[in-house]
C-alpha cells in the first residue's frame, strides 16, 4: 500500500501482536438542538449519556457547533459530555463538504478554527478533528493542504474504521414517528442492531485481511434519536458478541491510525481507504460496507415502514 509513513512505523505496524477485538464509541454532529419525535434535545442528550454511564463506556463527541453548541443551551449539552468524562472534539462549524467544488480549502480550514473557538474551553476537549462526511477533499491540493494544516495546528485526524449508516436508519425512524407518534418501531430497532452487527463483523474481517490482526475499531455513530432510544442495546450487543469496549484515546494509540492512505475512499472507513490503496476493487472490499443502509431500508419498506 502506498502510504505516507516512515519505514520504522511500517515495521511497527507489522509487528504489533494480535489482541482481543475491541471497539471505541464516537458520535458525530452533536449536540443537535433539532426537534424530533418523542424526545427533546435535552432528553436525547441525557439518554445517550445515561446509556454510556450504565455500561461504563467513555466515548468521544465530535461537535458540529452550528447544530447547537454555538448557543448557550447547546453548549451546555456539549459540556455535559466533557463533565461525564468523554472526549470533546472538532467536526467543523456548519458541516461543509470538502469534496464540493463550492468549498475552498481556506473556507474549510476556517470552519475548523471557528469550531475550536467554541469548544476549546470545554472539559474533555481533545485536539482531534474528524472530516465531515469522512471526505478529505476532491483534489490533491485540498487533501494535502488539510494534512499540512492539521499537522501545523496540532490536530489528530480522528479516523473511523467501523463506519455505519445509523443516520439513514435514524431518518427512517423519524419519518415513521412523524407520521404516527404511536407507531410500532420495534422492526426498526431490530434492523438497526442487525446493521451494526453486520458492519462490525465485516470490518473486523477486513482488518484481519489487510493487517493480519484485529485492530481496535473506532465506531462512528451520530448524536441522534435512534441512539438516544437504543444506544443501550448497541453497547450490550457488542458485549454479547465478546467485544471489549475501549476508549477513543486507547484506540488511536494503535499505529494503524497513523496511516495516511494514498487513495482515500471518500466518505468511507480508513480500512476501505487502505484496501483501495492496495488496489482492491469495490466488489473485493464488499458492497454492503459501502451502501447507506440500503439493505435494511428495503427490508423495512417491504414490511410497510
Amino acid at each position: 500500500m502506498r502510504v505516507f509513513l516512515p519505514a520504522a512505523l511500517l515495521s511497527l505496524l507489522l509487528s504489533v501482536p494480535a489482541a482481543a477485538q475491541s471497539v471505541a464509541f464516537s458520535f458525530d454532529d452533536g449536540p443537535t438542538l433539532a426537534t424530533t419525535p418523542r424526545l427533546s434535545p435535552q432528553a436525547r442528550n441525557e439518554a445517550m449519556l445515561s446509556a454510556l454511564a450504565k455500561h461504563k463506556v467513555k466515548a468521544a463527541l465530535f461537535v458540529t457547533a452550528g447544530n447547537g453548541a454555538d448557543r448557550p443551551e447547546g453548549l451546555a449539552l456539549a459540556r455535559a459530555w466533557g463533565q461525564a468524562g468523554h472526549a470533546v472534539a472538532n467536526h467543523t462549524m456548519t458541516h461543509p463538504d470538502l469534496d464540493s467544488a463550492k468549498v475552498s480549502l481556506a473556507h474549510y480550514q476556517q470552519e475548523v478554527l471557528d469550531c475550536d473557538r467554541i469548544i476549546a474551553a470545554l472539559p474533555g476537549y481533545q485536539k482531534w478533528f474528524r472530516f465531515t462526511y469522512l471526505r478529505e477533499g476532491n483534489t490533491k491540493d485540498k487533501r494535502d493542504g488539510m494534512r499540512v494544516f492539521l499537522r501545523q495546528h496540532g490536530y489528530r485526524n480522528a479516523y473511523v474504521t467501523l463506519d455505519t449508516s445509523d443516520w439513514r436508519l435514524n431518518e427512517k425512524l423519524v419519518e415513521v414517528l412523524e407520521k404516527n407518534p404511536q407507531a410500532d418501531v420495534e422492526p426498526i430497532r431490530q434492523a438497526y442492531l442487525a446493521h451494526i452487527r453486520q458492519r462490525a463483523l465485516a470490518y473486523r474481517a477486513l482488518s484481519q485481511r489487510l493487517r493480519g490482526r484485529d485492530i481496535p475499531q473506532v465506531l462512528l455513530l451520530h448524536h441522534n434519536l435512534i441512539n438516544a432510544l437504543w444506544l443501550d442495546d448497541v453497547v450490550k450487543q457488542f458485549k454479547d458478541m465478546g467485544w471489549a469496549i475501549t476508549t477513543p484515546s486507547e484506540a488511536f494509540a494503535d499505529p494503524v491510525y497513523q496511516l495516511m492512505p494514498d487513495r482515500a475512499a471518500p466518505g468511507q472507513s480508513l480500512l476501505l481507504s487502505m484496501g483501495r490503496s492496495l488496489g482492491l476493487s469495490t466488489a473485493e472490499l464488499g458492497l454492503r460496507l459501502m451502501d447507506d443502509g440500503d439493505f435494511e431500508i428495503e427490508a423495512l419498506e417491504k414490511k410497510g415502514l
